[in-house]
């Protein structure tokens, strides 16, 4: 998925919903790989890194496929990500 001017908001939205229930579940490595499609999609990575003052080429390291993201360094990406699409998404724990 790439930037275009007409994506459809609620499409964007639901892949930042997958990508972060995707790694809540436990599939960390997919739930990278749909984040950072989000964040081609979207912001982009050189945006990010400016955002949340970390290297771009760090941050795709980080959602590449043996990327391993300190919690700080996911958590402020996340917030970023959140608070640029007007969304605040919550965990709401269900019973299996």
């Amino acid at each position: 998925m790439t930037r275009s001017k007409h994506q459809d908001p609620v499409l964007v939205e639901s892949l930042l919903r997958k990508g972060l229930e995707t790694m809540l579940s436990g599939d960390v490595e997919a739930g990278k790989s749909i984040l950072r499609d989000y964040i081609k999609a979207t912001v982009g990575f050189e945006k990010l890194g400016e955002a949340t003052a970390t290297p771009p080429k760090s941050l795709i390291r980080m959602f590449g496929p043996s990327g391993n993201p300190q919690a700080r360094n996911l958590f402020g990406v996340i917030g970023y990500l959140q608070k640029r699409a007007g969304l605040e998404l919550q965990v709401t724990p269900q019973r299996r």
